[in-house]
């Protein structure tokens, strides 16, 4: 049975030894009566409203819940991040992102159950995209395979869900949050692009970068994530959306959508083992195209249906639809 150290300085009030075997996970079972209580509603009106969550004051089964991990050559991390999840949710689906080290192997050892999916393209967008198509669950958990991010937090986000809210986005900002892994540099690049996007969208995001999300699968036509095309011939590995930029797309689309969101408070540890395949700058680069893209496209859009209803209204005067 291989021994998995606890992590230091563990955010979690329940402390347990990480013991992770085939047939078992040592992990808290997600009752109904621990909760966060410092998570804050938004409406698509960008008002926030702080959200008081007291134990039982919603009496519904527990909803299935389906995990999705994106990883590439993340064998190392596994078993730490494997361990944490809490063993009542429905399916837990790894995303391969062509991985040359046993990331697969370890996976099917750590959770027998597991769900193996390769992304027919590249880049953590393209993961996820194919990871939230093969999702069943009610509910879909995006976890990073790194270990910065703690799926026992998992029951918080779900609790937001039924108390009405339609995507739970984490935030290391406030009272609960907060990051092991967040540079100077970082954090104000993340203050500025959060301070952009809320100007462009009408949203009082805390914590823009941060891609620890979970939602109602019934979402997934909002955001329009492709997981079919194949690969471009053209020397491009990938399209618009399947890079780093995808925590700010799904954003821009759920916001556009009017859909309630809840931030909900989230730890961030810093990479257990390996090295980062985020870029503070380039991806940066990446995040503040799409805010500045998605907004012009939907200028474009507007302007291209105000044009069109003159058209349609003249069209049926005349009896020609």
């Amino acid at each position: 049975m291989p021994y998995v150290p606890a992590r230091p300085h563990a955010p979690r009030s329940l402390v347990v030894n990480a013991v992770v075997h085939t047939n078992f996970h040592l992990t808290p079972e997600p009752d109904q009566s621990e909760w966060s209580d410092t998570s804050h509603d938004w409406t698509s009106t960008g008002v926030i409203n702080p959200l008081s969550i007291q134990p039982g004051m919603v009496d519904v089964p527990w909803p299935r819940v389906s995990v999705v991990i994106p990883a590439k050559n993340e064998a190392r991390n596994l078993p730490y991040v494997f361990a944490l999840i809490p063993r009542t949710v429905h399916e837990v689906i790894l995303v391969d992102g062509h991985s040359v080290d046993d990331t697969v192997a370890v996976a099917r050892e750590l959770w027998p159950d597991v769900r193996i999916v390769e992304q027919n393209r590249t880049g953590k967008g393209n993961a996820l995209a194919c990871g939230f198509a093969a999702a069943t669950g009610d509910i879909i958990a995006m976890v990073d395979a790194d270990g910065s991010a703690d799926p026992g937090e998992i029951p918080a986000f779900v609790r937001a869900l039924l108390k009405g809210a339609d995507f739970a986005k984490g935030t290391r900002a406030g009272q609960g949050g907060g990051s092991d892994d967040l540079s100077r540099v970082r954090r104000a690049g993340n203050r500025a692009l959060s301070a952009l996007f809320n100007a462009c969208y009408n949203t009082r995001y805390s914590d823009l970068c941060y891609g620890y999300n979970v939602f109602w699968r019934r979402h997934l036509p909002v955001l329009g994530l492709d997981s079919t095309t194949p690969r471009p011939d053209d020397g491009h590995p990938m399209l618009w959306g399947d890079g780093f930029e995808i925590e700010t797309l799904i954003h821009i689309r759920v916001a556009k959508s009017g859909l309630k969101v809840t931030e909900v408070p989230s730890f961030e540890r810093s990479r257990i083992h390996g090295l980062s395949n985020l870029n503070t700058f380039s991806d940066g680069m990446r995040v503040l195209r799409t805010i500045l893209n998605e907004r012009r496209r939907t200028r474009l859009s507007d302007v291209a249906a105000a044009v069109s209803e003159p058209a349609c209204l003249v069209m049926q005067s005349a009896g020609l639809d």
